[in-house]
């Protein structure tokens, strides 16, 4: 059972996670946030011991074992110095690493868009959703799922998964492990407002792709190239035989 008392101790935010919803079971917590009519203030986090609807990009099927594992999602009303979603995306996925790497030394890899991988191996993922009204975006949610005490998943995955406890040998403190991912997330949304340069280039570092010939697949199309950079947004910048061509979204993988 998550303890509530000792992750609000931990916590040292302003705003991110100072109102906090704890769920046993619910479909999804972006299905949540979205949907929801009641007013609830920026910076809301709601976490589920269980999602039966659990899911990542392109609808894909996200399955934890209840009690063991961190799935939750973070409400951002957009205000005046918002960044771009694109960017609040690899901050999200950036902060999971960075904590990662502060608690327990790993030696972290992150996948654009948003996957973070130890060791080639699929620990954590991030699906960012909106809602708009007359093209202006009124809800901006962060759904992030961690896996952290699971021992074995059963399976086919794109990519092979790993935990926190199989790279460890240990269970560790979920409780702790959530307050330091909504502190590091804060902070590197303080750092984007100000300038997105500091978060784009610490999110360069973590990716090994860059460099490297790959293989997009965008729905039906499959692009080859090479990942030459991201841009200012954090979208990808592929080098073909034609020049350079912006890439917004796609399934990425090494040729």
């Amino acid at each position: 059972m998550f303890n509530i008392e000792e992750f609000d101790i931990k916590l040292n935010t302003n705003v991110i996670g100072r109102n906090f919803i704890y769920v046993e079971e619910i479909d999804s917590t972006n299905n949540f946030l979205m949907g929801t009519k009641e007013e609830l203030p920026s910076g809301t986090v709601v976490l589920a011991e269980h999602q039966s609807d659990g899911k990542g990009r392109r609808n894909k099927e996200w399955k934890s074992d209840k009690n063991r594992n961190l799935t939750f999602s973070i409400l951002l009303l957009p205000h005046k110095n918002m960044p771009e979603v694109n960017l609040i995306n690899l901050s999200s996925s950036l902060a999971i690493a960075q904590t990662l790497e502060n608690l327990y030394q790993f030696d972290v890899e992150l996948k654009w868009p948003n996957d973070v991988l130890i060791n080639k191996k699929k620990i954590a993922g991030v699906l960012i959703e909106t809602v708009s009204r007359s093209d202006k975006i009124e809800k901006i949610i962060i759904g992030m799922g961690i896996n952290v005490n699971q021992p074995v998943f059963a399976g086919k995955f794109d990519l092979k998964p790993t935990s926190i406890r199989i790279e460890t040998k240990r269970e560790v403190s979920r409780e702790k492990l959530l307050s330091e991912i909504l502190n590091q997330f804060e902070n590197n949304l303080i750092t984007l407002e100000k300038s997105s340069t500091k978060i784009l280039n610490a999110w360069r570092l973590r990716c090994k792709m860059i460099g490297e010939k790959v293989k997009i697949i965008q729905d039906k199309k499959t692009k080859f190239g090479i990942f030459d950079d991201i841009d200012h947004n954090g979208f990808l910048i592929l080098k073909t035989r034609e020049g350079y061509e912006k890439i917004h979204y796609g399934d990425i993988s090494l040729r």
